[in-house]
């Protein structure tokens, strides 16, 4: 404990005092924020799958995981690239009015090809046909996250936006659930008021962007268009590659097994990729733009700073994450209500791979911010197709526990690549 306490000081000295007030300040809000989000769903997931039951629970959740794709073609790679953009020249307002207005441009272009995409899936497809209201009413999330520029206040670096936005939604959404959802038939109205929800946080954003930022939106030209999603191309290839074996695995359950074990396993999955993001993707969000404003001005001290930052995160998973896998049935059994084998083991696999996850984070995060996107591409889109067979595998073998073990083997691989790939990377 005294190393890492030890450890943490020599970072926090390596930076500049304005530096750390902004980074700190960035970190407390996402903080807040995260851990407001991962409380809500401590009450409203163990009500939600009460009420509806395993089978209706694991039809919401595999209707998430659907929509989960087109958030990720809208997003398009946008939360790095546009990010990076925003930090490099927010103290030039017209380039920053230009790249919003690009960005947005394409974004919602792709979310009206993403319905196009989703109807084409109902029509001929008898599964996803015989729950079409569900599919339908779930998508008005990817209309709200599309319209919602968290790249925007993470570039600026005024992430207080975010966390007022999302914890309001939060406690609105806690509230709309206790009050509307009584019975398994409501299963619908979760779909809807989760829609409700992000559609009017995502235009509360953009009232915020174009009144407190005085951002002027312009139609650009098809050359900056084609700038932005050139820009944008390995870092949604990646991160398409990413949740073809992370979202894809509660997708897969739900194909190849029923809605009650994907109920089951989602629970379990819902708990360990809390696990994962908090504190972790606070830290991570609040960093990066200012790990690239470091680095455009002294690379070494970039790459030591992101060492140092890893070795921390490392520690606290090696304390933290042993104490939640013991406790994994009780956690279960306050998520649940009750205490399932299924969702239990799930949670224990799932977390080996977060500690993967864990050490790996900010090397990875450091290929984006010294322009090795086509080598972050690449290590995702390999381990993708390795991924994808691997998950259909195993679940088809051994169900929710293959799921879980494709995980870990995954993570495992993506760890060993990225960290031999940036002991390579030479700057003086």
């Amino acid at each position: 404990m005294k190393s890492l306490i030890r450890l943490i000081k020599k970072t926090y000295g390596m930076a500049h005092p304005d530096e750390r007030k902004v980074v700190m300040h960035n970190v407390a809000s996402l903080s807040i924020l995260q851990i407001i989000t991962y409380a809500l769903p401590v009450i409203i997931i163990p009500y939600l799958f009460r009420v509806l039951g395993a089978e209706k629970f694991g039809l919401i959740a595999f209707a998430q995981a659907l929509t989960q794709y087109f958030m990720i073609l809208t997003d398009y790679g946008f939360s790095i690239t546009a990010t990076k953009e925003i930090s490099l020249c927010q103290q030039e307002h017209a380039k920053v009015c230009k790249a919003f207005s690009s960005v947005m441009t394409v974004k919602i272009a792709l979310a009206f090809l993403s319905f196009l995409i989703l109807c084409a899936i109902i029509y001929f497809i008898p599964k996803f046909r015989a729950d079409w209201m569900v599919y339908i009413l779930s998508f008005g999330a990817v209309a709200g996250n599309t319209i919602f520029p968290v790249w925007f206040f993470q570039g600026t670096e005024k992430m207080k936006y975010i966390t007022i936005l999302n914890v309001a939604g939060g406690f609105t959404l806690a509230i709309l659930i206790f009050l509307f959802i009584k019975v398994p038939g409501d299963y619908l109205k979760v779909a809807f008021i989760n829609s409700v929800v992000a559609l009017t946080t995502g235009l509360i954003s953009q009232y915020i962007v174009f009144k407190r930022f005085r951002i002027a939106y312009k139609f650009e030209g098809y050359k900056s268009l084609r700038q932005q999603l050139k820009a944008g191309w390995d870092i949604f290839i990646s991160v398409a590659a990413i949740n073809a074996y992370t979202n894809t695995r509660v997708f897969i359950l739900g194909l190849l097994t029923n809605n009650t074990v994907t109920g089951f396993y989602s629970i379990a999955e819902k708990i360990a990729s809390a696990c994962q993001t908090f504190p972790l993707d606070s830290f991570s969000q609040a960093i990066f733009p200012r790990l690239n404003k470091i680095f455009q001005k002294n690379k070494l001290k970039a790459f030591t700073l992101m060492q140092q930052i890893q070795r921390i995160t490392t520690i606290i998973s090696l304390i933290c994450l042993p104490i939640i896998f013991v406790f994994a049935d009780l956690i279960i059994r306050i998520a649940c209500g009750t205490t399932p084998t299924e969702s239990v083991l799930a949670l224990r696999l799932l977390l080996i791979s977060v500690f993967f996850v864990a050490i790996n984070a900010f090397r990875v995060q450091f290929l984006v911010v010294c322009g090795k996107t086509y080598i972050y591409s690449r290590i995702h889109v390999i381990m993708a197709m390795l991924g994808l067979p691997l998950i259909f595998l195993l679940v088809y073998s051994f169900s929710y526990m293959g799921a879980a073990a494709a995980t870990i083997v995954l993570e495992a691989g993506i760890f060993i690549i990225t960290y031999f790939t940036v002991r390579k990377l030479k700057f003086s």
